[in-house]
């Protein structure tokens, strides 16, 4: 049995002080939503206790989906850098940046940079850039592959791409880590499914990544952004594949979204060349009492509606094979 964890939504904060040239772009809007909302409904005190529990639960390997950060400056992905140091090296853990972390153009570069251990392929040694995704390593039984849906967008926007040159580098990394009959974990922050956010927060690109993924196949994605413990499923080359989000990690007890949480997955390989997979959801539901387990679902066995793609339109059948 291998075991994955899975958190998302740090917002790792409080926010540092701040020079006024760096409030002169989008940043002014995400300042002022931090003091308004986000910093009484998110805190360290709930991220801590979610991480100390991770890490006293003998994970093999830890996925992060995104949103390090608040509005991504300079000393944010320092401050961020420093914590993975704490909580694991880049054996232990995987990363894929969300759009918090892509808060102004050039803020990126600068985090995959910064976080270079926790991104990157196996064996790749040049420097890591907003152009580096997706990656894939592998870790025991799992090929962790990890998209960038990142980008910075127009004020009051939160939306994510996904667009054909990943879209073809993803086919050819499912199909390799297939071949390695590896289980194939797709990483990334903007839930891949029409609906489950708010049309300024959507992400661009979900037709694309479900054909891709209903041509090559895949056994899990995870995503964050919503600050939600979601399931959905979408078409695979097999059946379905489960999508699971996650609440933020800090999110205080007693606001509007579920309070921060992390998911478990146990996954087994079964007799007939498949999967199990158990997943587990870990939550803060008291002030100082231990994290509990919430929910749990047998992955494998799931009996829910799969959301195909639309192949309706000739173009978006030929757009993955350019």
């Amino acid at each position: 049995m291998y075991t994955l964890g899975h958190i998302s939504d740090l917002h790792l904060g409080p926010l540092p002080d701040i020079r006024y040239r760096e409030l002169v772009n989008k940043r002014i809007t995400g300042y002022v939503n931090w003091h308004r909302s986000r910093s009484s409904a998110l805190g360290d005190d709930v991220l801590n206790r979610v991480a100390e529990h991770m890490l006293e639960s003998a994970l093999d390997h830890v996925a992060i989906t995104g949103d390090m950060t608040n509005l991504a400056l300079e000393s944010e992905i320092e401050s961020a850098r420093q914590w993975l140091e704490g909580f694991g090296d880049g054996q232990f853990v995987s990363l894929v940046p969300g759009n918090h972390d892509a808060y102004v153009p050039g803020a990126l570069d600068k985090a995959c940079r910064a976080w270079s251990e926790w991104m990157g392929s196996d064996g790749v040694k040049t420097p890591i850039t907003s152009r580096s995704f997706p990656y894939m390593r592998a870790r025991g039984p799992l090929a962790l592959i990890g998209i960038s849906t990142a980008r910075a967008s127009a004020p009051f926007m939160a939306t994510g791409y996904f667009r054909r040159r990943q879209a073809k580098r993803l086919a050819l990394m499912l199909d390799d880590a297939k071949r390695r009959n590896l289980f194939r974990v797709i990483m990334i922050h903007h839930p891949p499914v029409r609906k489950a956010a708010q049309q300024h927060k959507r992400l661009n690109g979900i037709n694309l990544f479900q054909r891709v993924v209903s041509q090559h196949g895949a056994e899990l994605i995870l995503h964050g952004h919503t600050h939600l413990p979601t399931l959905h499923c979408v078409q695979g080359t097999d059946g379905p594949v489960p999508v699971v989000g996650v609440s933020a990690t800090g999110q205080q007890l007693g606001g509007k979204k579920p309070a921060g949480s992390w998911n478990r997955f146990d996954i087994t390989p079964d007799n007939h060349g498949g999967w199990t997979i158990n997943l587990q959801r870990y939550a803060v539901t008291g002030e100082t009492t231990p994290l509990e387990c919430v929910a749990e679902t047998q992955l494998d066995r799931l009996d829910m509606p799969i959301e195909n793609p639309d192949w309706s339109d000739a173009h978006n059948r030929m757009a993955i094979a350019r």
